[in-house]
């Protein structure tokens, strides 16, 4: 991950470690279309949606992602468990209009508990020295500000989704 411009931010699962592994191994990429979604308005689509507020105004855009690798880690004396999930997406439609991101999204235990998301990614700009400029001026913020609400959405699904079925 080398080019274009690095994100990263974290989020908690207030469910224990191997549920919201479990959980992300097997079903990652419908977890990250349910989070994004309205399940009733969206029923039929298979891409994901990044959403950022700009001025009052909702800004939205459908996404294709990709779970390229997932590693886990085990436990060892020095270390807690820990599961890497290789992340890609770019938009559904109109790609070379839109950023395409590289990201890891590391799930870990901080407690029997609680279980701690932490995305680190870079993306790319679109559009070459105009995408470039743009983004310097208002670009990034956009990008930062849609990969929060991203991972907070997949937080707050996994929190319902794992609360669920424990109730059952």
């Amino acid at each position: 991950m080398s080019k274009g411009r690095e994100i990263r931010c974290y989020d908690y699962v207030n469910h224990p470690y191997e549920q919201v592994r479990d959980e992300l191994t097997k079903r990652a990429v419908t977890v990250f279309h349910e989070a994004t979604k309205l399940a009733t308005s969206r029923a039929g689509a298979v891409a994901s949606e990044l959403r950022v507020k700009l001025g009052g105004i909702e800004i939205g855009a459908d996404i294709a992602i990709s779970v390229k690798e997932v590693k886990e880690r085990p436990a060892e004396v020095t270390s807690t468990p820990a599961t890497r999930l290789q992340l890609e997406w770019e938009a559904a439609s109109s790609p070379r209009l839109f950023p395409f991101m590289r990201a890891e999204l590391y799930v870990y235990p901080l407690t029997a508990t609680e279980t701690q998301l932490d995305f680190s990614g870079r993306y790319e700009p679109p559009l070459g020295v105009l995408g470039g400029a743009m983004n310097a001026v208002v670009g990034h913020r956009i990008a930062e500000a849609s990969v929060h609400r991203f991972l907070a959405e997949v937080a707050r699904h996994l929190k319902k989704t794992l609360s669920e079925r424990s109730a059952i």
